[in-house]
């Protein structure tokens, strides 16, 4: 996190003057100004962690020659789950900051769910230790309804404690949106207690009165928004629409219209939950900036809308722009539109290995966290005599899904999968050790012929998450994912055929990202080999069971009808 200088000012001054060397100088290259758009030429003399001169000629103890090469500020995640790289903060930190993401604003509500106040604090202490600069928003809704079983509840009291942290901004996305409109009391009491700052939103598919309720609670941000209708309206209602392009929820192509000059200082980016292989694949920020320019949005209006839109949004006033008083984080790169990072300055700090290896780090917290009932394939039954069904009808690149119905007949007590038809079982079960619910359902969309997919990974209880055909490959992942202390796993015919084991809070590897990445690529060759047809079967997975999304969703509880909000089955 940053931290408030300890350089003097006399030395600020007189490397701005010239009269001293500057400690960092990026030499010949063209600087592009976030708020006029222009293109400057002249150096960028760095004190410390401080830019202090622009558009001149400076000496530097260190110089790096940058001729012919463009500049920009570094980009700023406005919204992410950390946990959801499925790395700790320090390999996020090493996997993204070389891509240019010099800041990012994380919820630790994944951990949170897992392991409470403990978790949000294992943040709260990394981040005095990466590279890149992390900025935490206070989980607000642990657990995210009352339809779930989470490892832990957090109150407006627990939040209270920590929210003058130097690391925390404000409250974090409230995903609770019922809850609002309808004045829960717990919901009122956490939004009453920070009054004044900053609340992140998170308000799927609101419109009208009931958005102007939830909005008149002071909550300023979306990153829900799928439609630029909705987004229109939203942005006219005063909320900064924070644009997400994750490993699942994909809503840059819907919303790249909107990022004109005109909007951009009240539109951000953000990546929400993305894994270490779509990093390696596409990008991070990165990806989302040449995407949305390769689409036809103005470069410039992008770039403002990566950097300094983002940091006015969260109150970051000093970052966005590569100016002298500006935090020194600059991303240098060949070409504005491909925005591939040769260079990236961080703090002041030229990002590589030796910045990285100089770090200090933390040790893991939430170990053996995954504590589910023995399974076995009967577990996994699916009772009921009509044989009119609800099923989840998976939106590949949405976390939305489907409320479909089916006619599935019954056959000796228990609904079977029906491969031919698309129709698997889904399985939540209740992995915190408080109740041992099982509740199973119906799901659309995966195309699995055989076998069984499961993880610990289950927005946002994460409880175990399994879906399959056979019964028995379902119970041998269930009970594995409790063996490796959470994660993924596939299996065909009892053979496990790829796993990856995530032993913080189920979470989280203790492994360097690029084994996280090459594990991901087998679990996906692996799921691909059951017949499943999804570009990001794991994370789409995770979000069947997340109850404050539209339509249908399973919890540990049962079927939630979402448009509803209450248990169905």
């Amino acid at each position: 996190m940053t931290m408030k200088t300890t350089i003097p000012l006399e030395t600020l001054i007189d490397q701005a003057r010239g009269l001293l060397p500057a400690d960092l100088v990026l030499r010949g290259g063209m600087v592009l100004d976030t708020v006029t758009g222009d293109l400057l030429a002249g150096d960028v003399a760095i004190c410390g962690e401080t830019i202090v001169g622009i558009c001149d000629s400076y000496e530097g103890r260190e110089v790096i020659d940058v001729s012919g090469k463009y500049l920009v500020p570094g980009f700023i995640d406005t919204h992410l789950h950390i946990e959801s790289s499925c790395v700790t903060p320090f390999e996020f930190d090493r996997c993204v900051c070389p891509k240019g993401v010099t800041t990012a604003i994380c919820d630790p509500h994944e951990i949170a769910n897992v392991a409470g106040i403990d978790g949000i604090r294992y943040f709260l202490d990394a981040s005095a230790h990466t590279l890149m600069d992390i900025r935490v928003q206070l989980s607000s809704c642990v657990p995210s309804t009352e339809m779930e079983t989470a490892g832990a509840r957090i109150g407006a009291d627990d939040l209270m404690a920590l929210q003058d942290h130097p690391a925390v901004i404000g409250l974090a996305e409230f995903m609770n949106y019922p809850g609002v409109i309808n004045k829960a009391p717990d919901v009122l009491a956490k939004l009453d207690a920070f009054r004044g700052q900053h609340i992140d939103g998170h308000a799927p598919l609101l419109r009208g009165k009931d958005l102007n309720a939830y909005l008149s609670t002071g909550i300023r941000t979306e990153h829900e928004a799928t439609t630029a209708a909705e987004a229109l309206e939203k942005l006219r209602k005063g909320m900064r629409i924070l644009i997400r392009e994750g490993s699942v929820s994909k809503d840059l192509a819907a919303l790249t219209p909107l990022i004109t000059e005109r909007n951009s200082p009240y539109i951000c980016l953000c990546t929400d939950d993305r894994n270490p292989l779509d990093i390696a694949e596409h990008g991070h920020l990165d990806h989302m900036i040449r995407t949305a320019i390769a689409r036809g949005a103005d470069t410039f209006s992008v770039y403002r809308a990566a950097s300094l839109s983002a940091a006015e949004a969260f109150g970051l006033k000093d970052r966005g722009q590569i100016a002298p008083g500006k935090r020194a984080d600059i991303v240098v790169m060949d070409d504005l539109a491909t925005c591939r990072a040769r260079t990236v300055i961080c703090g002041g700090k030229v990002v590589d290995d030796a910045a990285f290896a100089a770090r200090g780090t933390i040790a893991p917290v939430a170990r053996h966290s995954v504590k589910p009932p023995t399974i076995t394939a009967a577990s996994f039954r699916c009772a009921g005599n009509r044989a009119e069904t609800p099923v989840i009808g998976l939106l590949p690149g949405k976390i939305i899904t489907e409320h479909l119905t089916e006619e599935i007949l019954p056959d000796a007590g228990d609904k079977r999968p029906a491969p031919a038809r698309d129709l698997a079982r889904v399985a939540v079960i209740e992995r915190h050790g408080r109740n041992g619910n099982v509740a199973t359902g119906f799901v659309r969309g995966f195309e699995i012929g055989s076998g069984a997919i499961a993880a610990t990974v289950c927005h946002d209880h994460h409880n175990i998450v399994a879906v399959g055909v056979d019964y028995t490959d379902m119970a041998l992942a269930a009970n594995r994912l409790k063996e490796i202390e959470g994660g993924f796993v596939v299996v065909r015919d009892g053979s496990i055929l790829a796993e990856l084991a995530l032993p913080i809070a189920g979470l989280m590897s203790l492994e360097r990202f690029e084994v996280v990445e090459e594990k991901l690529r087998a679990l996906r060759a692996a799921a691909r080999a059951l017949g499943v047809t999804l570009e990001e079967p794991f994370l789409q997975m995770a979000f069947i069971a997340l109850p404050v999304i539209p339509h249908l969703k399973i919890t540990d509880h049962g079927l939630v009808d979402v448009d509803r909000f209450e248990i169905i089955a």
